[in-house]
């Protein structure tokens, strides 16, 4: 049996190649769907059905905000109110008699939770900076346990603007839960001293500071962007390494990854 002669220089080139596009394929960045994937047919922001989209397309995790009503119970809203509910102030049945621009009735956490508890996808839960500083933090010992009784502290992250929530979260929380800080406030080595796993800041705060990325890296934290939408700010975050991108595009994301 004949035997064709392969050029040493020449299969060097191709293991090399191979090496480059699998440290590419590694370093690409995770796709996490801002409120879910909301823009998709029949859905809203925060929604059941956002997280179920986010899922069925296969977004690494889908994020989610947090507020809990008056009698303490914890729904899924991003804004303060929801149409002209207070969340903070309102009892839970006024709350979650509202409806989503899709037909649903705002969610509670419980029920959200027991959704994500059926899917592989991972969660990102928001809790929003609450003007009752106790009940705030109050409102974190009850997302612990309610991601407790899903057995899903493998699965959510945890972010919030609030200075006090992040320092309760990283306190009240296991170990190993992923904690990080949203305000863009605080420089890599401070998230690193407080406890946190990484920093989650604006896209115009990395553009500003890109040196961050790497100083993060360099101390052992991840880097997430949000919101990212726009075609070049998800090139520039894909070409400095960050490792995870926040977005209202989901899919544009994930093809451009793709593409890669």
């Amino acid at each position: 049996m004949k035997y064709m002669k392969v050029n040493p220089g020449f299969l060097l080139f191709f293991i090399l190649l191979g090496a480059i596009n699998f440290i590419a394929q590694a370093t690409n960045p995770k796709v996490i769907a801002h409120r879910g994937f909301w823009r998709a047919d029949g859905s809203a922001q925060n929604s059941i059905r956002s997280l179920v989209k986010a899922d069925s397309i296969g977004c690494y995790a889908s994020e989610l905000d947090i507020w809990m009503t008056a009698d303490s119970v914890l729904v899924v809203n991003h804004d303060a109110d929801i149409n002209g509910v207070i969340i903070e102030t309102s009892p839970a049945k006024d709350v979650l008699a509202q409806k989503l621009v899709n037909g649903e009735n705002v969610s509670t956490l419980d029920a959200y939770l027991a959704e994500a508890s059926k899917l592989p996808i991972r969660l990102v839960c928001e809790i929003k900076t609450h003007n009752n500083r106790e009940g705030e933090k109050e409102a974190i010992k009850k997302i612990l346990e309610l991601v407790d009784k899903y057995d899903l502290s493998n699965k959510v992250d945890y972010i919030t603007f609030s200075k006090d929530g992040f320092k309760n979260f990283i306190k009240l929380s296991p170990p190993s839960a992923n904690v990080y800080y949203l305000e863009g406030d605080y420089i890599p080595a401070q998230i690193l001293f407080e406890g946190g796993k990484g920093i989650d800041y604006h896209i115009n705060v990395l553009k500003q500071y890109p040196e961050w990325i790497e100083e993060s890296h360099e101390l052992g934290l991840l880097v997430n962007v949000w919101t990212v939408d726009k075609e070049e700010d998800m090139e520039w975050c894909i070409d400095h390494g960050v490792d995870f991108i926040t977005t209202n595009e989901p899919e544009k994301l994930q093809s451009l990854i793709n593409k890669r």
